[in-house]
């Protein structure tokens, strides 16, 4: 598996097609560089989780369904350096323990953007409103 870390994110409607692509590619590292310091990551309705340790845990929850995510993107909204991406996605199929996986949603992420780092998540909520 090869890393993805050190290719920033120049457009903010290509912010989630980086993350559909790394999540595809099993790449942990590059999902994580996709972050701001401080985000918020929230991988089940209104249960959100702050700190590296936690956001990684939570990314290595949805890597092990070892499924892929699809991504369409439907609209992006900027003002200056913050960013409202809203997407839809899915990840369905058979999990390795052989349980039906059927799990999608349209996601309400704000990112930022600086220079080094291009566009990153400051809170990746993939379910939206739910």
């Amino acid at each position: 598996m090869t890393s993805t870390v050190a290719t920033p994110v120049a457009a903010l409607d290509q912010l989630n097609l980086a993350f559909a692509e790394r999540f595809n590619a099993r790449d942990l590292d590059g999902l994580m560089a996709l972050n701001a310091p401080d985000v918020v990551f929230v991988p089940a309705p209104g249960q959100p989780v702050q700190g590296e340790s936690a956001v990684r845990g939570a990314l290595e929850q949805f890597l092990g369904l070892a499924l892929p995510i699809t991504m369409t993107v439907r609209h992006v909204f900027r003002s200056g350096d913050t960013g409202l991406a809203i997407a839809d996605w899915s990840i369905t199929g058979t999990a390795p323990d052989g349980s039906d996986v059927a799990l999608a949603g349209t996601t309400a992420d704000v990112a930022v953007f600086d220079e080094q780092h291009g566009w990153r998540y400051a809170v990746d909520n993939p379910f939206g409103t739910a």
